[in-house]
């Protein structure tokens, strides 16, 4: 189970319909979760690093970010963050 971080064109974005998308924003910490559901999530501004047993990723400003379905995580919010995210 990896997450998976890339820089997406801006037509991939309006295929997605990131519009739609609901939002979430998030100011510094640390917090546990675990994904109940696969999440792909667009970072319009923020930086964050997200700690697995097995990975450590940092992602932020205009990244697209797919996290899978069972992966529990610590996330470390190093900057405010606001995002857009889908399940499923």
């Amino acid at each position: 189970m990896e997450i998976t971080v890339r820089k997406p064109m801006q037509e991939e974005l309006d295929n997605l319909n990131i519009k739609s998308w609901g939002t979430w924003e998030c100011e510094k910490s640390t917090f546990d979760w675990t994904y109940s559901e696969r999440e792909t999530a667009y970072v319009f501004e923020g930086k964050v690093t997200v700690k697995t047993a097995n990975q450590e990723v940092s992602f932020g400003s205009g990244d697209l970010v797919v996290f899978p379905k069972g992966l529990s995580c610590t996330w470390t919010v190093e900057e405010p963050i606001r995002k857009v995210y889908k399940f499923g």
